[in-house]
């Protein structure tokens, strides 16, 4: 247990917390801030975990998912609240659960994977600037995570050749 792997294990207690102040509370804009605070401490955590060479098994299975868990949390919530529509929340959801399983089979099965890439981060923040958009009822919310959703799931298929590309090399 590490520094890095800590900020990563509070991202996940900081989904309950987004929850009860997006839910209970109804502060919205409080909500998100504790959904900046989360992907503030996961970049924190990634440069920690290389600068300082950190990086452990734990902290590659947990991170992703921790990441991957919040951006569905936050999502599901503007469902909820009619933020936004279901077929665009139902293709967020399809993207991040296809890759938490896929990242667990990969596990499984002893396959390497491959670092986040510049796609994948980008991806990252764009939907948190969706969120934002959407969050504070900005023109084009809506049009633009649907480009988002649209982008990232071209980063996904990205993503995946370049696991295959990696564990291929394995087997010469």
């Amino acid at each position: 247990m590490n520094l890095p792997n800590i900020l990563t294990i509070s991202r996940f207690f900081l989904i309950p917390i987004f929850l009860f102040v997006f839910f209970f509370l109804e502060y919205e804009i409080v909500a998100f801030v504790v959904f900046l605070l989360a992907g503030l401490t996961d970049i924190v955590d990634g440069y920690i975990a290389r600068k300082y060479d950190l990086v452990t098994e734990m902290g590659k299975l947990l991170d992703p998912l921790a990441d991957k868990l919040m951006m569905l949390t936050a999502i599901i919530s503007l469902l909820i609240v009619g933020k936004i529509p279901w077929f665009v929340a139902g293709l967020v959801f399809f993207r991040e659960i296809g890759m938490i399983f896929s990242a667990i089979f990969f596990h499984v099965k002893g396959k390497k994977t491959v670092p986040a890439n510049k796609l994948g981060k980008s991806t990252t923040v764009l939907f948190y600037i969706a969120i934002l958009m959407i969050t504070f009822q900005l023109p084009y919310d809506i049009e633009f995570l649907s480009f988002v959703v649209a982008f990232s799931f071209l980063t996904s298929m990205v993503y995946l050749i370049e696991v295959r590309r990696a564990n291929k090399e394995l087997e010469i």
